[in-house]
């Protein structure tokens, strides 16, 4: 008989009504996630996790690469299966049909799984021209977990100036990624405001009248945002500007934008940790919390101002500018440094800070203890709590909280926490004319594109052009059939562009489609977007992007002027 609890299913979040303290468009913060418990209920699981005390085949998940996963669970609660050689075994396996069966999505089928979650936003003009150094920008995200554990968000500051842009690749849930893509813009936009508009913002709290709004949000309608945890939320945000207005004293008028959003990250993990451990007497909040401390986010979040990009990252999740040089051509310039195993200077930094009889084991088969994949995340208490402090605020929480294996089992070589750490690493860029564009996006792009592909092709996307190079096939024998094929799919590349209104619509659809020769092949895209949800995780990862346009004419004019 299997021991297993069974996968935690999560519910999707509702959109409700939004916050009046600071604006209409004020998020309020998630519903949240009751896990409806169904032993061995594996055909719904989005995550491979089963967690086993015996290591039997009771439980037999699809078997998902190592490499794939944010969080590997420690191998006395979890056990990895591989599925059968083919599709059409591993259908036999799980009784699917007897036979292989081919089934493919219609183009229009197709354009409306890619284009379900998409949004453009343009800078409105004043008096026929845009005084922004952003044009606009487009954002979409196409699912592979179920639910969706990334978020997005794009706001612009109306009591600084400047527009703020961020993707957030959560773990372990959706919770974390839910609750800093709702939260953390306030933290940098109150991080960001002079002495005098906190106090006038405090003031007005303290005297019940209205508050400034300091952003309007940039939100597609699946979005998720409640408002369950609102007043919560803006506690612990006005605790943060108290204390800034106490440290300020109004004598120093230059506000530093790298250690604002510095501070910013760090000061929202730590309210999460902090919520966490104080609870709430409403039972659904005190969960909420929780769920939220337990899971992870990553995050990429950029601030452009005029000619000043800055890029603040925690995680894995990438920002890419895109160049176009005198010929035309595409160049791409990383504007962030992806914190886990291939960063050499985050391994050394994670070494540093940790006792030397630690070093084998801090980083371990490329993960953080031997489990986690980014070296930097929001929440994840697992991580950053001692073990006493886990094992008190487990035991005084909710039934759903305690009974849950992956909460009250410790990491091994758990000695000198904290081991992780929200602090971003910051970038700054000062945007020249030949700046077109920036891609911000989650790891599940970069896994399957080059930087390289991606800017050229939001590029050619951008401007309309293509810039033809001869067909490389890559050691491939290639018939005179096969090769008009590859020309007759030039030519029709020349024209998709205009298919997709876009830009992140359209890397999408060249990152899930593409084939060994760059061109988007539909039977690959087709078959990859009907992949029911409990496989569609051992093909690809969530993918998020937001694609920013820079005004060139507005960027040389501000040049010119200093």
């Amino acid at each position: 008989m299997c021991v297993c609890p069974g996968p935690r299913r999560i519910g999707i979040p509702v959109r409700s009504s939004s916050l009046p303290l600071f604006s209409d468009a004020m998020p309020a913060p998630t519903q949240l996630f009751f896990p409806l418990i169904r032993n061995c209920e594996l055909s719904r699981i989005y995550g491979t996790a089963c967690y086993c005390h015996h290591k039997h085949l009771c439980c037999s998940p699809p078997y998902i690469p190592q490499s794939r996963l944010r969080y590997t669970p420690h191998p006395a609660y979890a056990t990895f299966y591989r599925p059968k050689d083919s599709w059409w075994q591993y259908t036999q396996g799980r009784r699917y049909a007897s036979t292989p069966q081919k089934f493919y999505l219609t183009p229009p089928q197709v354009n409306s799984i890619l284009k379900a979650n998409e949004y453009s936003f343009k800078v409105p003009e004043f008096d026929g021209k845009n005084v922004s150094s952003v044009l606009g920008f487009d954002s979409n995200q196409l699912p592979a977990n179920a639910p969706i554990e990334d978020r997005r968000s794009a706001a612009t500051c109306l009591q600084t100036r400047g527009m703020l842009l961020g993707v957030f690749d959560g773990h372990a849930g959706c919770a974390c990624s839910q609750a800093v893509s709702e939260r953390l813009f306030y933290y940098i936009a109150v991080s960001l405001l002079p002495h005098e508009t906190l106090l006038e913002i405090e003031n007005a709290v303290e005297s019940g009248r209205a508050l400034l709004p300091i952003l309007q949000w940039h939100k597609h309608p699946n979005d998720y945002f409640s408002k369950e945890a609102s007043k919560l939320y803006f506690n612990s945000l006005r605790t943060y500007w108290q204390e800034l207005i106490d440290l300020n004293t109004g004598e120093s008028t230059d506000i530093d934008v790298k250690e604002a959003l510095i501070n910013a990250f760090k000061r929202l993990d730590n309210d999460i940790s902090l919520e966490a451990q104080v609870g709430d007497p409403n039972s659904f909040l005190n969960y909420l919390v929780l769920r939220v401390a337990f899971s992870g986010a990553t995050a990429c979040v950029a601030h452009v101002d005029g000619v000043d990009l800055h890029v603040a990252n925690t995680g894995d999740s990438r920002a890419m500018l895109g160049v176009q040089e005198e010929d035309g051509s595409w160049s791409a310039v990383t504007l962030s440094n992806d914190h886990n195993a291939q960063n050499e200077r985050e391994v050394e930094r994670l070494k540093l800070e940790h006792p030397k009889n630690e070093a084998k084991s801090v980083v371990k088969q490329d993960r953080l203890l031997g489990l986690l994949m980014p070296f930097r995340a929001f929440g994840d208490v697992k991580f950053k709590w001692s073990i006493d402090l886990q094992k008190r605020v487990i035991e005084s929480g909710p039934d759903q909280l305690n009974d849950n294996e992956y909460t009250k089992f410790i990491p091994p070589n758990y000695y000198t926490p904290p081991y992780l750490t929200a602090e971003p690493e910051v970038t700054y860029h000062r945007l020249r004319p030949q700046d077109k564009f920036l891609v911000l996006a989650t790891d599940g792009l970069w896994e399957t594109m080059h930087r390289q592909d991606v800017v050229r092709i939001v590029g050619e996307h951008l401007t309309g052009m293509h810039h033809q190079q001869p067909i490389a096939v890559g050691g491939y024998k290639v018939t005179l059939g096969q090769m008009h094929g590859l020309l007759t799919e030039r030519r029709a590349k020349m024209s998709s562009v205009f298919e997709d209104q876009n830009a992140a619509t359209h890397l999408i659809r060249h990152a899930v489609g593409n084939n060994e020769f760059g061109a988007v092949d539909h039977e690959r895209l087709s078959k990859m977007l009907s992949l029911p949800e409990e496989l569609a995780r051992m093909y690809r990862d969530d993918i998020t992007i937001i694609v920013v346009q820079f005004n060139s004419h507005v960027v040389g004019a501000c040049q010119n002027q200093e």
